[in-house]
């Protein structure tokens, strides 16, 4: 496979749109899928995405389509639908290329399973890597500069097939075989974003949200090891890298839904009122779930679940501050 091959995103919202725009900076076409038939309408014909990504005019060179069968013989398939949709629209795919690169992060509610596992379920003749990183989707869309892990399950001969697919000038991937790290590090983080957003939202300052992001990595690193994931992964880009991102800032969807928590929102209406899906909120419960049962301490994410179970906030973080003394490296 050379450089030219042809690639496809499977999904139109504001992660998918954008890294279609980034695909197609050197002009090469790009055929996007789009669950809505007027999503399709408007970037064929408007080149826009209102609905998800506004401030962004659709590049000529993508196409968009409702048929999943106009994907089935891509080359390279980017999947960025949201986790708790993958199955459903992977099922429905008539046949599936050979290079599946998922790009959501999340664990599947009700089973506890990683996207890697959904994905190879769903396709298992296709081959499977993980993009994931520190990387909001307008900066992607406009150009700026952006560094991800691409964690390839078959080495370095997926490697070689799928690198010069994806990477740009200003998109950069960096090669990893630890495809259980990479997805680890992109779904907590999710989680501790939320958690971030409520110190914020709380007004506790900078030094609270600093601890938490530090003792959130550390859960992020128990957790992580105890499926498998190595060290090295989580300390880079889709792991530590990514969470210092998502943690600091309202450009985060995750961050923006625990800064509303710590302002006093309820969690139903908030989660239930949003257009565009805080992935963080739907894998606190399995997440937790899945902590307990290979005891993994994780404080913070369990504080994030009882929070979107209705608890009040200010409660919640006085529990976690009257928590036993103890040393940094045990708790």
């Amino acid at each position: 496979m050379t450089d030219a091959a042809t690639v496809g995103v499977l999904g139109a919202g504001a992660w998918g749109t954008a890294l279609a725009q980034m695909l197609a900076s050197d002009g090469r076409e790009v055929i996007l899928w789009a669950r809505e038939s007027e999503l399709v309408t408007e970037i064929n014909a408007e080149r826009r995405n209102s609905l998800f990504l506004p401030s962004v005019v659709v590049a000529p060179s993508i196409r968009a389509t409702g048929e999943l069968g106009d994907l089935a013989k891509l080359d390279v398939l980017l999947i960025v639908t949201p986790a708790q949709h993958t199955a459903s629209v992977l099922g429905a795919m008539p046949s599936h290329p050979r290079d599946l690169v998922l790009c959501s992060k999340g664990i599947e509610a009700g089973t506890g399973r990683l996207m890697n596992h959904v994905a190879r379920d769903a396709a298992p003749h296709s081959e499977i890597t993980v993009l994931s990183g520190p990387t909001f989707a307008h900066e992607v869309a406009a150009g700026l500069p952006t560094a991800v892990t691409l964690a390839c399950a078959g080495g370095t001969a997926q490697w070689n097939r799928i690198a010069p697919a994806i990477a740009r000038p200003k998109f950069r991937p960096y090669y990893s075989d630890d495809v259980v790290g990479a997805e680890i590090g992109g779904a907590v983080k999710n989680v501790l974003a939320i958690a971030c957003g409520v110190v914020d939202g709380l007004g506790l300052g900078q030094n609270a949200r600093a601890a938490l992001i530090a003792r959130g990595y550390a859960e992020m690193l128990r957790f992580g090891e105890a499926l498998g994931a190595e060290r090295d992964t989580l300390a880079g880009l889709c792991g530590l890298g990514d969470l210092v991102l998502t943690c600091s800032s309202t450009a985060s969807r995750n961050f923006s839904l625990g800064k509303a928590l710590g302002e006093g929102g309820d969690a139903a209406t908030l989660m239930a009122d949003r257009r565009t899906v805080a992935e963080g909120a739907h894998t606190a419960p399995v997440l937790t779930e899945l902590a307990a049962r290979h005891g993994v301490s994780m404080p913070i994410v369990t504080a994030v679940y009882r929070l979107l179970q209705g608890a009040p906030a200010s409660a919640i973080v006085a529990e976690l501050l009257a928590r036993p003394l103890a040393a940094e490296s045990d708790s």
